[in-house]
Formats: C-alpha cells, sequence, structure tokens
C-alpha cells in the first residue's frame, strides 16, 4: 500500500472519529428461535449499494449487521461480471458510497492512488478502478461481509424476527434478523428478458446482455443484439472488438433515443423529493422517464460506429424468429436479418413469483397495479408490475393482513424506481437514496422498541452534578 493511501485511511479514521456524536449505543440485543443471536439488519448484497446501507447503518449506532454476497470477494456488482464498457458512464465528480464524508469520495482514492494530475487529466472512471476502490472502501469502514452466500428465502419467525435461509459452500445455513435489506441492484424482482419472439430458440444461439458471453467464440460470426441502450451498445461493441464478422444492432423505435433523462433528474430537488408526491405525479414521472429508456454517450456509440461492419436498424422490432440452416433469422419491418447469436438487451421484467427466495410471500407484494389507476393515456402494464413501496423502501401487503411480517423486508434495487426514482442501482441518487433508506430502518427499530425506550427513560436516575449544601448557623438564621 501507498505511503498516500496510508494516510488517507488515517485521515478516514480521523473525519469519522470527529463526527461520530451521538455514539451512544441504542439497540438491545435479540435471540432467534435456534437460541443464537440474531442480527438487527441482514444486507443482501454487498455491491455499491449493499456498502453504502452497511456504512450509513454503522454511522447511527447499528453494528449488529452482515452483508451477504454471492460473489466472491472483489467481484460483487456487475463491475468485473457482466458490464462490458471500459469506463463508468456517470461524470467523475458524482459521489455515492462516501456518504458525503470527503476523504472517503471516489476523487480522494484516486488521488492517493495515482496522483492529483491523474484525477485532474480523467475523464471517465475506468470500472475496474470503480471496483477496486468500492472494496478499499468497504475494508476501511470495517463493513462485516460474508461471500459466496446466497439468499434462498426468506420467512417469517417468532418474536417479529426474520429468517433467511442462505447457501453457502455445500451447506445451509438459517441466519434471523429484525430487518432485511434487498441491495440486489439490477436484479432481485424478477429476470432479464429475452423477447417473446425469441423464447423458443436455443441457449447456445440467444443470451442476455447480463449472461456470461464467450465473445471470443464469436469470431467470425454473424451477431445480432436486441435493444438500443447502452448496455447493449456495450455488447455490441464487445462482440465487434472480438472479432465478429459484423453486428447488427436493432432499434424498436423510429429514431433511436439519444436524451439522458437520468441526467436531467440529477438535482437535489428530484432525487431527495421525489418520493413525497402523490401517486398520479410519481406515475407521471416515471413513466416519461422509463419509456424514454436510458440514452447512452457519444464515446459508447462511436466504440460501434467505428467498425465498418456494425450496422444500425431503426424502426425494426423482432416480429418472428426461426431457426435456419444457417442460425437464426429474424424477421423485423425492415426485413429478414441473418445472425449466428443474439443478444437480448431489452432490460428487466418483474416476475416475483419467479424468485425463489421471495416465494413465501410473492403473491402478496403489492404493486403500482393493485394501488394506483393512471388515466387512459398513462397506462402501463409493465410499470403497473413494479412493486409499490412504503415511505421506507418496505414491501407492502396486496391483501392487508396476510403477510405483516414483509414491512420488515425493504427494497433498494432497480424495482424500486417507480416509488422513488432512481436507487439502488444508480450511483447519481445514492447520496440521497440511501441515507433515506437507513432514516427507516433506523426508524423501524427504535419504533418496535418504544416501549423498553419509555421504560429506560423512566429508570433514568443518573445525576449531573452533585449539589453541597452548606448547614447554615442557627444564630446566623435569626
Amino acid at each position: 500500500m501507498s505511503d498516500a493511501l496510508t494516510e488517507l485511511e488515517a485521515n478516514v479514521r480521523a473525519d469519522l472519529a470527529r463526527i461520530a456524536h451521538p455514539g451512544a449505543a441504542w439497540l438491545e440485543p435479540k435471540t432467534g428461535p435456534d437460541g443464537k443471536p440474531a442480527l438487527d439488519v441482514l444486507v443482501i448484497g454487498a455491491g455499491q449499494s449493499g456498502i453504502a446501507i452497511g456504512f450509513g447503518l454503522l454511522r447511527s449506532r447499528v453494528s449488529n449487521i452482515l452483508l451477504l454476497d454471492k460473489a466472491e470477494e472483489g467481484k460483487e456488482g456487475p463491475w468485473l461480471a457482466y458490464a462490458r464498457m471500459p469506463t463508468l458512464r456517470s461524470p467523475k465528480d458524482y459521489t455515492g458510497p462516501d456518504l458525503d464524508i470527503p476523504s472517503l469520495t471516489y476523487q480522494s482514492w484516486h488521488e492517493a492512488r495515482f496522483g492529483t494530475e491523474s484525477w485532474q487529466t480523467l475523464d471517465l472512471i475506468p470500472r475496474c478502478h470503480w471496483a477496486e476502490y468500492l472494496l478499499w472502501l468497504r475494508r476501511t469502514v470495517g463493513l462485516p461481509v460474508r461471500n459466496g452466500s446466497e439468499l434462498l428465502e426468506i420467512r417469517p419467525a417468532r418474536d417479529g424476527l426474520l429468517a433467511a435461509r442462505v447457501k453457502r459452500g455445500d451447506g445451509v445455513e438459517t441466519l434471523h434478523a429484525r430487518k432485511i435489506v434487498l441491495a440486489t441492484g439490477q436484479e432481485g424482482m424478477g429476470n432479464w428478458m429475452i423477447p417473446e419472439p425469441l423464447s423458443h430458440l436455443p441457449m447456445s444461439s440467444v443470451a442476455t446482455v447480463a449472461d456470461d458471453i464467450d465473445f471470443e467464440n464469436l469470431r467470425g460470426k454473424r451477431v445480432a443484439v436486441i435493444g438500443a441502450g447502452a448496455s447493449a451498445f456495450d455488447n455490441a461493441a464487445t462482440a465487434l472488438e472480438a472479432g465478429a464478422a459484423e453486428v447488427h444492432l436493432l432499434c424498436r423505435r423510429a429514431q433511436i433515443q439519444l436524451i439522458q433523462p437520468y441526467r436531467w433528474l440529477t438535482f437535489r430537488g428530484f432525487l431527495r423529493h421525489f418520493s413525497d408526491l402523490d401517486d398520479a405525479w410519481r406515475w407521471r414521472f416515471m413513466r416519461t422517464i422509463l419509456e424514454m429508456r436510458e440514452g447512452f454517450p457519444q464515446a459508447t456509440y462511436d466504440r460501434c460506429a467505428n467498425h465498418a461492419n456494425f450496422t444500425l436498424h431503426e424502426g425494426a422490432p423482432v416480429e418472428a424468429a426461426r431457426e435456419t440452416d444457417r442460425g437464426v433469422e429474424l424477421q423485423t419491418p425492415r426485413g429478414a436479418i441473418p445472425a449466428d447469436f443474439v443478444i437480448c438487451g431489452t432490460g428487466i421484467d418483474m416476475d416475483f413469483s419467479g424468485r425463489g427466495e421471495l416465494r413465501a410471500f410473492a403473491g402478496n407484494i403489492a404493486t403500482w397495479a393493485d394501488r394506483y389507476q393512471p388515466p387512459e393515456s398513462e397506462r402501463s402494464a409493465r410499470l403497473g408490475r413494479f412493486p409499490y413501496l412504503a415511505d421506507d423502501y418496505a414491501f407492502t401487503e396486496r391483501v392487508a393482513g396476510d403477510t405483516p411480517w414483509i414491512s420488515n423486508i425493504h427494497l433498494f434495487a432497480i424495482a424500486s424506481t417507480m416509488s422513488f426514482g432512481p436507487s439502488g442501482s444508480s450511483i447519481n441518487a445514492m447520496t440521497t437514496a440511501a441515507p433515506k433508506l437507513v432514516n427507516g430502518l433506523t426508524r423501524g427499530l427504535f419504533r418496535a422498541d418504544v416501549e423498553r425506550h419509555w421504560a429506560s427513560l423512566r429508570a433514568y436516575d443518573v445525576p449531573q452534578a452533585v449539589v453541597t449544601r452548606a448547614a447554615r448557623n442557627l444564630e446566623e438564621s435569626r
């Protein structure tokens, strides 16, 4: 470790010590039905969101926590898995999991690691550096993380606790917690979509952008990419760079989306108070933003357009697909497009029943369609399938009273978008979204213990000072 990085870590400890007030412990240990200590909060996911939540809890004196991630250490999130862009797309000065501690920002880490001049000349953050930074931050603030641990199921336990069945290695264990946070980023409430016309194709011919694709095996092949968002372009570029013979990117719109709505909404008012709006306004904003889809930056487009064997097809939704002697043929309004391999960049659909960890309550998770009926001109079946969350990111019941315990399960993922705007998988929203969630968690923990706190106040008898009363002389008092 460099001297600059060692000095930075010392500065972090000093900064956190200066703002530690109030430092009083306020949670009482709970015991699970198995006789083992229960966690106050179990966080599923140790990527950038999980780190921010865990750090926020530690700063709130909620230290009996644990973060789980199914990936090995350092491989959490998409950065070293299916993210296929050279750099982050967010501007380098966006802050997030540092939670407004200057010495914990990416800039501070980058300058300590590579020098001030490197930061000044940096355009966008390399994704491998972002992954390295997140691991450094997690270790520096001392977050308890257990890797190689996959959540299998959540069920209620006695005394208001939740039971999480977790697979680790060859074994399965049950952890008990007062609250569970699903900080599962892009996934968590559904699965990556393969458009219906392609659903019958063999797995050897079609994949999603989140799959482990052997791009070297696409050398000399014809590749079709469905979708025109940033991830679709990233996969098209990766195929081109791997030596694909030709790459066709199919956009269903008549004209490709060039506006990035997430740049517009990155201001404090929207990020902090969008969730305070009524349902009609929240639906109106997010329907417009999500139906625009996420745009792509110039460098992402150029990475594809610089190849002569790249073709962009606008107004070309896939209407049908069939296997041929030479691979796959995709039928579009612009004609048939032959391909050897198809990559789908069409996003994630909400499918609670398709998630094993949610099986005990998937049927009673309230959705936006359950809670709000928009005007005819604003309806969207896809957006109606998003979960309708409480103001602390907790699930709400479709039928009240059937599964009341789900109010202690909080969702911080891309599926939180309809209720809270961009959060759970967005760096730009983390400075306001993570503290809002942490405040909701601590509010719930405090309210659940309010009788104990009242009894503690009534029994509190610690004097703050000693008063000496001198005996007065009887004669002087006359």
